[in-house]
């Protein structure tokens, strides 16, 4: 064989693991069930805010301690501790994913993603205003 055609079986097989390295750090929803079997891997869960449960934001005490619960799309409830500010309007939010890991019967999160169609409310009303001229 030839000198550039080994080199090109190597640079190939090297894209090739490489593609196969990534595939491998795709992440998709997981349910806090699955969370629990996976202690310690950082993951990504979707689900609701639990209203009925108080929220824990006190930023005279600790700025940085932000506590709440949440519903998982199973239905399960945990705790979930978030070490930061307690991001705007999060009461309003409809929909939340969270990243992070379990830790015990808590959730850890590292990330928070809120879904709030009420900002998007007044837009789709004004557009569709402006179709019915």
């Amino acid at each position: 064989m030839k000198k550039t055609s080994i080199i090109l079986l190597i640079v190939i097989a090297v894209c090739v693991a490489g593609m196969v390295m990534m595939v491998g750090d795709f992440s998709t929803y997981e349910t806090f069930a699955t969370a629990r079997k996976k202690e310690g891997k950082e993951i990504h869960v979707i689900g609701a805010l639990d209203k009925a449960k108080g929220l824990v934001y006190d930023p005279v005490t600790n700025a940085d301690f932000f506590s709440f619960h949440m519903k998982d799309k199973s239905g399960d409830v945990v705790k979930v501790v978030f070490n930061g500010t307690r991001p705007t309007d999060f009461e309003k939010s409809t929909e939340l994913v969270l990243t992070g890991k379990m830790v015990g019967n808590e959730f850890h999160c590292s990330k928070i993603l809120m879904k709030c169609p009420s900002k998007y409310k007044d837009e789709q009303t004004a557009y569709s205003a402006s179709k019915d001229i």
